[in-house]
């Protein structure tokens, strides 16, 4: 291998010190934008290919066809300064072939569908780039079964990502928040040594890092915590942008509740479901409380209209947020009216609280006609006793301005809010770190798992009309 003082080497004090890693080590190379960490990943398989020779085949993974390319013309640069043309490359496949017989295949997948051109193939070095476009690990924990190689190679998978995109909470919650960059730590779904290893674009002394700052801050001018994201590496922004301005645990979060109140001297509280279909994927309801204006059982003051998510039903697997259990509908509907029947008062409470009826809206897929004897997915809820309404009065982004908000005014004396049970967990496991769709901003990524964000603005469309002037008006 070239010396790391030739030319042609140029490297910063941060890939050296991923180089010294050692190599049955895995590594995220997780951190701001503008760190090299593309141009790492390709010195890293230079000396993986110089080390093991013909026995070297490594795979570049990317989840679009741009990326790709733009990573086949960095190496092919990089690659082609050293070997010339004893360097082999086949754009047709992405194949570059060193002259000692070792192979780097740059490659793409985005889709489960696309795992199919992996399967039973074997790679001594996974090269995983930009997994912050990846809302689940899924298919990155498919390739694991890839990795594997003769005697004498440590196999190894080293990834990359930035903070604040789709997947900032599945890389920071196993990578990030272990143990303090450059120390080694125990990661347990493959069961591997991992190291963080962070950069910013300060750690990059081979670009004008003044005119980089700049184009950073004109790509987010709005976002100030995606800014601090790319700026700084920092993926302490406990939650996304698209609610990151406007929702609070000290406003929001409420403890739980006894009962939905009764009258108690005002007008009864509004109880109803809110509900998002899923099976393949989570499937999440909500029973929402409508304060008529009063006090709740917590003694605090709800003004009118506001919204309270008091329970809520998730079918997530265990340990995903983004794979349903597959529930059909007679089994998702036994489960709702359960949820309900938990809140029937019983006792001394009968007078206090109110009993919950599986009511309530639905997102409009649900009544679209499958051509299932029963008709639409709709229909087979009420079969099975459960009735939910179309939740449709608003186009989409204004369903997201009224959420956003009932979230920003909770708190207020004089204006409806929207709060939530803390034990509702697939909320706040999952509506804090959701982020902006890149090509639309003013939307919501719903490549994320969205399930219980859809759900909730579901309930929030149920409002009044006059709800929607004031959002619009407003945010």
């Amino acid at each position: 291998m070239p010396s790391l003082q030739d030319e042609v080497l140029r490297l910063s004090a941060f890939q050296l010190r991923v180089l010294a890693i050692p190599e049955e080590i895995d590594v995220f190379l997780g951190g701001g934008r503008g760190g090299a960490k593309s141009y790492t990943l390709a010195v890293l398989a230079l000396r993986h290919a110089e080390q093991y020779g013909a026995r070297a085949r490594m795979l570049y993974l990317r989840q679009s066809h741009q990326g790709c390319a733009d990573y086949e013309a960095l190496c092919l640069d990089l690659y082609t300064r050293i070997y010339g043309r004893a360097l082999r490359f086949n754009a047709q496949v992405g194949l570059f072939r060193f002259p000692n017989g070792a192979t780097l295949e740059v490659n793409q997948m985005e889709t489960p569908a696309e795992y199919a051109k992996m399967h039973g193939r074997s790679f001594t070095l996974l090269l995983l780039d930009e997994t912050g476009q990846y809302a689940t690990p899924d298919l990155l924990d498919k390739l694991r079964s890839n990795l594997r190689g003769p005697a004498g190679i440590p196999i190894r998978c080293v990834l990359a990502g930035n903070p604040g995109d789709v997947g900032h909470q599945w890389l920071s919650k196993r990578y990030v928040f272990k143990t303090k960059p450059w120390e080694p730590f125990y990661e347990e779904k493959s069961q591997r040594r991992f190291v963080y290893a962070p950069s910013v674009f300060l750690d990059n002394p081979f670009i004008d890092q003044n005119e980089y700052r700049r184009q950073l801050e004109a790509s987010c001018p709005s976002d100030p915590e995606l800014l601090r994201a790319w700026l700084d590496g920092d993926w302490t922004i406990a939650r996304g942008a698209f609610f990151g301005a406007v929702l609070e645990e000290s406003r929001n979060a409420v403890e739980r509740w006894p009962g939905i109140p009764a009258a108690w001297g005002y007008e009864p509280w509004d109880s109803y479901l809110a509900h998002d279909y899923g099976s393949t994927a989570p499937s999440v309801t909500y029973i929402v409380a409508r304060s008529p204006g009063a006090k709740g059982p917590d003694d605090r003051w709800y003004p009118r209209d506001s919204l309270v998510l008091v329970d809520e039903l998730a079918s997530n697997e265990p340990g995903s947020l983004s794979r349903g259990m597959g529930w059909t509908v007679p089994v998702l509907a036994d489960a709702i009216k359960e949820m309900c029947k938990a809140w029937a008062p019983t006792g001394a409470d009968s007078a206090r609280y109110q009993r919950v009826r599986p009511e309530g809206v639905a997102d409009d897929a649900c009544f679209a006609q499958t051509g299932h004897s029963r008709g639409s997915i709709a229909d087979e809820f009420r079969h099975a006793g459960v009735t939910f309404r179309p939740a449709k009065k608003a186009d989409r982004l204004t369903g997201w301005a009224i959420m956003r908000r009932l979230l920003q005014d909770a708190g207020k004396p004089d204006v409806p809010g929207l709060y939530i049970a803390r034990h509702c967990e697939y909320f706040w496991a999952t509506v804090l770190y959701l982020g902006r769709d890149p090509r639309r901003i003013e939307d919501l990524d719903s490549r994320a798992a969205d399930h219980a964000a859809d759900a909730v603005r579901y309930g929030c469309l149920r409002q009044r009309s006059q709800m929607i002037k004031m959002a619009i008006s407003g945010i």
